[in-house]
């Protein structure tokens, strides 16, 4: 339904909305903390010990700061307690694309994208992740990735130049690859299942007319100033608005790939990436299971 109104409506309209829920939702946080209702540092860290998390961990975050709640420190509180839990061998990865809408609108008007000033349009907690001190962005146009941690270059540095960006250069795969988890604090596969799109590549001759027959030449100003130029594919706009992403959700249950947890007040889903990926290309090859089609052939 997301997607289907994201066709429908006008990207104009689509930000006006957007404003308003913003608006409404920062209202919603200060009253909490007018209250004093906020969640600390030792509280949300003890959130992600209880869900599993340990020292040592990669772990992609998808997030929404409203549904948390009112934060003491804000968004770096949240950030420093994913970096404390995974310590210092650990690795924290967010997106952060600069384009919160459908990626044919934003790539035709795109000019350049500047790797270090591009601010990211998904949350603010990816914001602060982005500019967070150490933290290594991936120079994709569509889809950047940041990554904190003493490997975090080699999640990201081979993301320029890929015709698509959830491939097995991708910092996407690499999370799937190497046994990381994903955390979809607050939102869950329809708002946030950029990983669900690593089967698309995953797989030979996949079915389903995922990306726009158009292929884009782009402009990379890169994190050292360097300007370099790639060529990306987008997805189609019409397969787009077909996705049933949560419809995913139970067989994934079911399958052993994620359990639900608390993060303040924020509904998480724990998703073992690796495990996502073998189930995602088994139900594929057996069942025809994709995102657009979650219950199969049957």
């Amino acid at each position: 339904m997301r997607n289907l109104l994201r066709k429908l409506i006008p990207t104009a309209l689509l930000e006006i909305y957007r404003s308003y829920k913003k608006k409404k939702v920062s209202n919603e946080i200060q009253k909490s903390k007018e209250r004093g209702d906020a969640f600390t540092f030792d509280e949300l860290k003890n959130d992600l010990i209880k869900m599993g998390i340990v020292e040592g961990d990669t772990v992609l975050v998808h997030s929404s700061l409203s549904k948390i709640g009112y934060v003491s420190g804000g968004p770096s509180t949240i950030i420093d307690a994913l970096i404390s839990v995974v310590g210092q061998s650990g690795h924290i990865l967010m997106p952060n694309s600069p384009n919160a809408g459908l990626q044919l609108e934003y790539i035709r008007d795109l000019m350049c994208f500047d790797v270090n000033n591009d601010a990211s349009k998904l949350g603010a907690i990816t914001e602060a992740f982005r500019t967070y001190q150490g933290a290594i962005r991936s120079e994709h146009p569509t889809e950047p990735v940041s990554c904190f941690g003493p490997n975090a270059k080699s999640f990201t540095e081979d993301h320029f130049g890929n015709l698509t960006p959830y491939n097995k250069n991708s910092p996407f795969y690499k999370v799937s690859e190497r046994k990381g988890k994903i955390l979809y604090i607050g939102v869950t596969f329809d708002n946030a299942g950029t990983n669900l799109h690593t089967l698309e590549d995953a797989v030979e001759d996949f079915h389903e007319p995922v990306y726009f027959e158009e292929t884009f030449d782009v402009q990379i100003k890169s994190a050292d100033g360097t300007l370099r130029n790639m060529k990306t594919k987008v997805h189609n706009p019409v397969q787009s608005a077909k996705r049933k992403c949560d419809g995913l959700i139970p067989l994934f249950e079911q399958r052993k790939v994620l359990f639900k947890a608390s993060f303040g007040n924020a509904e998480t889903l724990v998703v073992d990436a690796e495990r996502m990926l073998q189930v995602m290309i088994e139900e594929y090859k057996i069942n025809g299971v994709t995102m657009y089609n979650p219950k199969g052939k049957n």
